[in-house]
């Protein structure tokens, strides 16, 4: 039976973002765009499914992110495809705000 993997905040080096704003930090070796929508944060990883492009330049109306390369979209609740082209959902990270108001990803930790 597979170990489950041992998780860790990790703490993004960023202030949160303001209210439909985008943050991309780099935390533990991975680009994750950081987003506030109706008031919460939400993580998922900064690379568009369908083309690779980063989406820190994406537009973000309400709960769903424009891809700046093809206008794909991506619900950033769970990552899950909105619009064509983009047809695979986008990994999704858990993220609060640390005790020191900077962001912290929930990330999987080598032993």
């Amino acid at each position: 039976m597979a170990e489950s993997p041992v998780l860790a905040w990790i703490a993004a080096g960023a202030a949160p973002p303001g209210e439909g704003a985008l943050v991309r930090v780099d935390v533990g070796g991975r680009g994750i765009l950081v987003c506030r929508a109706s008031d919460r944060l939400y993580a998922i990883e900064d690379r568009c499914p369908h083309a690779g492009a980063t989406l820190g330049d994406g537009r973000l109306t309400g709960f769903v992110l424009e891809c700046p390369l093809h206008g794909g979209r991506l619900d950033v609740r769970d990552g899950s495809p909105v619009e064509a082209p983009i047809r695979r959902a986008a990994e999704r990270f858990a993220v609060r705000e640390g005790l020191r108001g900077e962001l912290e990803v929930l990330l999987p930790q080598s032993a």
